[in-house]
């Protein structure tokens, strides 16, 4: 395989952006944005959506294309980013790939294991008892038929124990199949026209939380709130259940003081920049550079990757 993907990760507002433009510029090529909440052309401030600028420096590719409205899945994504690189590669071996979004960076990178489609009653049935029983329920289902996963994600991932969706899936499968989830994970074997190679941003925690705070700040000053303010009618919507719009839909509900929606949008971010180092440490091959490294020495990093 003789073409190249760089892929640039690391948490909100470390500078992943700026860094992925110095790159194509550098290697003539174009940049695929796997940032999932810069795909809709409804939101641009909250989602700090790459200006004018950056966007004439270099091209870019789904930032903006999609709305609020149509349902967009990771399997989408995965489908449309991979055959947008094929066309990419025609023109240039090496192109990038840059976003926050885990889980749509693996999908583009690695793609996903392939699990049986599950009866709609099983689901249905499943969110009965949900709704009666709550989390507890999908909690001693998945440590019942899959033991073994369940004591994973308690060491590696307890939080994924805790998020409704995740485990709703996982007991799905088991009761579905009759199977557990785990047996079904690495059967399918995902071929990639490319090589990655993964660079990811980083900084102290002190630093990272400045910058964050700062985006804020800089997000309010453009215009968040009148941003936020159009959608509202439509908060209900999948893509809007998401940090900075949440915080000011609640505020406009009248559940808080403006002050308090914007301590909380900085609070929520930075957590979630926290939950996005703690998957992307897991990105096998990453190269960690700090967010002030010379370009001069991430450029070397990048072309000593590449086979003569």
């Amino acid at each position: 395989m003789n073409n190249y993907l760089i892929t640039i990760i690391g948490p909100t507002a470390i500078g992943k952006t700026a860094l992925s433009i110095k790159l194509a510029q550098h290697f003539g090529c174009e940049i695929i944005s796997c940032d999932s909440r810069q795909f809709f052309k409804e939101m641009s401030i909250g989602t700090a959506v790459p200006n004018p600028t950056e966007l004439a420096a270099a091209k870019h590719h789904f930032i903006q294309n999609k709305s609020v409205f149509e349902p967009y899945s990771v399997g989408d994504f995965e489908t449309e980013a991979l055959a947008k690189l094929d066309e990419l590669f025609k023109e240039n071996n090496v192109q990038i790939m840059v976003g926050g979004s885990g889980l749509y960076v693996d999908a583009v990178l690695k793609g996903f294991d392939d699990f049986p489609d599950i009866e709609a009653s099983v689901r249905e049935e499943i969110n009965a008892k949900y709704d009666v029983l709550g989390i507890a329920y999908l909690q001693n289902t998945l440590k019942e038929l899959d033991s073994d996963y369940y004591n994973k994600l308690l060491s590696e991932n307890p939080q994924t124990l805790q998020n409704p969706q995740r485990m709703k899936r996982f007991a799905e499968v088991c009761l579905g199949t009759g199977k557990p989830y785990s047996s079904f994970i690495g059967l399918r074997k995902n071929k990639r026209n490319f090589t990655p190679v993964v660079i990811g941003l980083e900084a102290d925690r002190e630093k990272m939380y400045e910058r964050i705070n700062l985006r804020v700040d800089l997000m309010l000053k453009e215009g968040l709130i009148e941003e936020a303010r159009v959608l509202y009618p439509n908060k209900h919507l999948n893509a809007l259940q998401t940090v900075g719009y949440r915080e000011l839909f609640d505020y406009f509900d009248g559940k808080t003081t403006l002050d308090f929606a914007v301590e909380e949008i900085k609070k929520n971010t930075r957590r979630f920049a926290k939950r996005q180092i703690t998957w992307f440490k897991r990105t096998e091959n990453a190269r960690w550079f700090d967010y002030q490294t010379d370009f001069s020495e991430i450029v070397q990093f990048t072309e000593s990757q590449f086979s003569n």
